[in-house]
């Protein structure tokens, strides 16, 4: 077959001169105008998406707090004066941490938006009570299966074992008031719909909560390092597994209040797992044992 000649490099292809016009705004970097339509000024700005959860000024935080809203947290302007004492005082009644911060602090989270000095961050699900979780355990005519988590400070890990307990068939599950992830916009998304049907409980402090735990009749095992292999563990019966956060594992006051430890033997190169992928092995291993029993 004859060999063609390119269209465009061939000897009879001539290129085109271009419009001076065109040939004068492509050299400025901006498109032409198409017809019937002004040439573009500049990329418009995209405003970032609004966060759902955050509360700005006074009275709708005031509001939130009288009508039961559940809240993580309120940041608050240190020299923030009359109402905004009242507030504090609110937030102390009802258990909500309160963060003092500089004004800046609360520019930059609202900008452009009058924020009077305090803004806060509402759950993205309502929280239980400990006794809630106990209490469904009990309806249900089950063994509770609890699991206490140690200043899990990653919404995603959150939001995969909110996931892996209620695919496992856990009650609940209990985060420290402070230094912990809480149940934001992330986490719900994290956990493809099981933040609506695993409760969540926040403690103001977990040694205590683990001590009311015992007193309830559960078993408290820990998932840690230099502990027994979790597959050979008895994890039947009433239990709590607390699972460390992400870097330090279980802290020194709650592994010295379990009652005993349990591991996952490691045969790779690595010596520890994701806080998630760790809950997960060890919770379906709890359910495998409850189905046996």
């Amino acid at each position: 077959m004859p060999k063609r000649d390119n269209p465009r490099t061939g000897p009879k292809y001539e290129k085109p001169e271009r419009p001076a016009a065109k040939r004068r705004t492509a050299a400025r970097g901006v498109a032409p105008a198409a017809k019937g339509r002004p040439a573009a000024q500049g990329r418009t700005p995209v405003r970032a998406e609004e966060n759902p959860n955050l509360l700005i000024g006074r009275n709708p935080i005031s509001e939130a707090i009288k009508a039961g809203r559940p809240i993580d947290k309120i940041l608050m302007q240190k020299d923030a004066e009359g109402s905004a004492r009242v507030i504090a005082g609110l937030a102390r009644d009802n258990g909500i941490p309160v963060q003092y911060v500089d004004k800046l602090v609360l520019d930059k989270l609202a900008p452009g938006k009058s924020h009077q000095g305090i803004a806060a961050y509402a759950a993205a699900h309502k929280y239980v009570g400990v006794e809630d979780i106990l209490a469904a355990a009990k309806a249900r005519g089950e063994d509770p299966l609890v699991v206490v988590l140690d200043e899990l400070e990653d919404p995603h890990n959150l939001g995969a074992i909110l996931r892996s307990a209620d695919a496992a068939g856990a009650h609940g599950i209990i985060i420290p008031s402070r230094r912990s992830v809480t149940l934001t916009e992330t986490v719900a998304k994290a956990s493809a719909g099981a933040i609506e049907y695993v409760p969540v409980a926040k403690a103001g402090n977990l040694s205590r909560c683990i001590d009311l735990l015992k007193s309830k009749g559960l078993w408290i095992a820990a998932v840690d390092m230099d502990g027994t292999d979790f597959a050979t563990s008895d994890l039947k019966g009433p239990l709590a597994l607390i699972i460390g956060g992400e870097g330090h594992g279980v802290s020194k006051n709650l592994r010295d209040k379990s009652d005993y430890i349990v591991s996952i033997p490691m045969h790779g190169h690595v010596n520890s797992l994701n806080a998630s992928n760790a809950a997960a092995i060890v919770l379906f291993e709890a359910a495998r044992q409850r189905r046996q029993k």
